[in-house]
């Protein structure tokens, strides 16, 4: 018996003796098993659990996912972070019901070519419902591998993630692709942990050859990321008593297809005059009442520095903005920055 296959018998093992009670392991059906990789990604399990609930119980199947309004999708979102995630997700709704009868399509070439699924997904899905034979690689997969082969080399490397990918395709298990694909992916999350991965209690210790090199800490290594940019942003929260300025954001930048105050984006951290925030919303009779400076928001590839600005006008008829009732800003998608300002807020 080669090693490689060894490794398999032994992380199916472990598996079976310490997986979680997942709901999407309970199913075969590829539109709750999609709905819970895209949650996912990007996402811890204990984090994106309610999300997959909400969205299986407000989307039962692709047709209503498909025909729902984007708005309404977003909110059921709100929090997740990466919004282009649930736009996608519709979309490839809307691809089902044009392309493929309203049916999910039940091999790895057509997943792929949906929006937003790329191979890692694809594999996911073609393994766990329908048993293709194609091996998933995604973080946790990454870390397993680059230890029990002892890769030093930098995993985001096209060259190196290749060469995982390789290895992955030779530990299948081809008998059972689907446990297989779930069992690699649990023991890089539960059990070789990015931080304190758990070597002296290992199943595969003996097979683990950063662990025989002592190098176990050090990988999997990636390059240095760039510096994040950081941005700063001055939110109008401009309202006469009954109403409030909101804007769609543009569908270019982050957020994209979220509702949110007037913004003015500055190069600098100073505050934005009573005049600036006048010409943006296009009336002159305005007047801001206090100014809070918001906590760093942090996103992958930049820093969000917030400031609010409360202002009062007579009225909302000169306004370049949608005016939307106080009572019905709860039912716009907004971004979690400024969803987490509102919490401590009392004003809607």
């Amino acid at each position: 018996m080669s090693e490689t296959h060894i490794i398999s018998r032994i992380l199916a093992r472990w598996y079976e003796t310490n997986k979680r009670d997942l709901p999407w392991r309970h199913t075969k059906n590829p539109y709750f098993i999609w709905l819970s990789e895209i949650i996912l990604q990007q996402t811890r399990v204990e984090q994106g659990m309610p999300y997959y609930q909400k969205f299986v119980a407000t989307y039962p199947t692709v047709r209503s996912l498909a025909t729902a309004p984007e708005d309404d999708v977003l909110k059921l979102w709100q929090g997740l972070g990466y919004y282009s995630r649930a736009r996608n997700l519709q979309f490839a709704a809307k691809q089902i019901m044009s392309e493929h009868g309203g049916q999910f399509p039940t091999n790895y070439a057509q997943i792929i070519g949906l929006k937003g699924i790329g191979i890692y997904t694809a594999s996911a899905i073609s393994s766990f419902a329908f048993g293709s034979k194609n091996a998933v690689v995604d973080g946790n997969v990454i870390r397993t591998l680059t230890r029990l082969f002892n890769i030093s080399d930098p995993v985001n490397k096209r060259s190196v993630q290749i060469q995982i990918q390789a290895l992955a395709d030779t530990l299948l298990d081809t008998s059972d692709p689907g446990r297989h694909n779930q069992a690699m992916m649990e023991f890089g999350a539960l059990h070789c942990a990015p931080r304190q991965p758990d070597c002296q209690n290992c199943p595969v210790q003996a097979h683990c050859a950063s662990f025989a090199a002592g190098t176990v800490d050090q990988i999997p290594l990636k390059e240095k990321a760039k510096a994040k940019r950081d941005r700063h942003f001055h939110f109008a929260i401009v309202s006469d008593g009954a109403s409030v300025c909101l804007e769609k954001r543009d569908s270019t930048d982050i957020w994209a297809g979220l509702h949110q105050f007037p913004l003015i984006e500055t190069a600098h951290s100073d505050e934005v005059s009573n005049h600036e925030i006048a010409a943006l919303i296009g009336i002159k009779d305005i007047q801001i009442l206090k100014v809070h400076a918001h906590k760093k928001h942090v996103l992958s590839h930049q820093n969000i520095h917030s400031r609010f600005y409360h202002c009062s006008v007579p009225d909302m008829d000169n306004s370049k903005f949608s005016a939307i009732k106080l009572s019905e800003v709860h039912r716009f998608a907004l971004p979690r920055l400024i969803d987490r300002y509102l919490e401590n807020q009392d004003i809607f």
